[in-house]
């Protein structure tokens, strides 16, 4: 089709009160229908007849007005859910009863960081070998050659470091610690 031809002509004007007394039911309903709030109905013919101030220039047929008009509310009611279904608005008080949902790589990183931030506060004596047997998985007499010490200096370094990084969580989540029983996370390994 040739475009020097073709000419828009208004069919009406965009703030005509006559289009929007006509078609204002109509295309409520129809929004009404598909949102099923008054709210979002009401939002969606709106932007509908803003659609037209800023675009009903364009349309060629006036027969194709009323056509126009509900298919622009409908595209702009897809366009909508799709926003929402990106981007979901989620009140604060919905999340206050709510678990908090994470992967279990981000809870073991985020374990993994809370204690080798509490590992580098353990005294240093402590920390070599608590660090070469949990982290390096060396076995008590691998360690004690590294280090220079008895196997049973080791042992007892390794307890002793176990306690104080217990502690040490304890104190930053607020728990009781049982000095008797071991953090599942700082279990001794058997080693040969």
């Amino acid at each position: 089709m040739d475009r020097s031809l073709v000419t828009l002509t208004p069919v009406t004007e965009p703030g005509d009160d006559r289009l929007a007394t006509r078609h204002y039911a109509p295309l409520y309903r129809f929004a009404l229908s598909l949102t099923q709030t008054e709210a979002e109905a009401l939002d969606l013919v709106q932007q509908t007849f803003y659609r037209w101030a800023t675009k009903g220039h364009q349309l060629r047929d006036a027969s194709k007005l009323k056509t126009w008009l509900f298919t622009t509310l409908y595209r702009e009611y897809l366009a909508t859910r799709r926003r929402e279904n990106r981007f979901p608005q989620v009140t604060l008080e919905a999340l206050d009863n709510e678990p908090a949902i994470a992967s279990a790589e981000t809870v073991e990183r985020l374990d993994a960081e809370v204690v080798l931030s509490a590992l580098s506060r353990v005294h240093e004596v402590f920390r070599a070998p608590l660090a070469l047997f949990y982290l390096e998985n060396l076995s008590y007499k691998q360690i004690a050659e590294m280090l220079g010490v008895a196997q049973g200096t080791v042992m007892s370094r390794l307890s002793r470091g176990r306690d104080q990084l217990r502690r040490m969580l304890a104190r930053e989540f607020g728990t009781r610690t049982n000095e008797n029983s071991n953090s599942p996370h700082l279990k001794p390994q058997s080693h040969p």
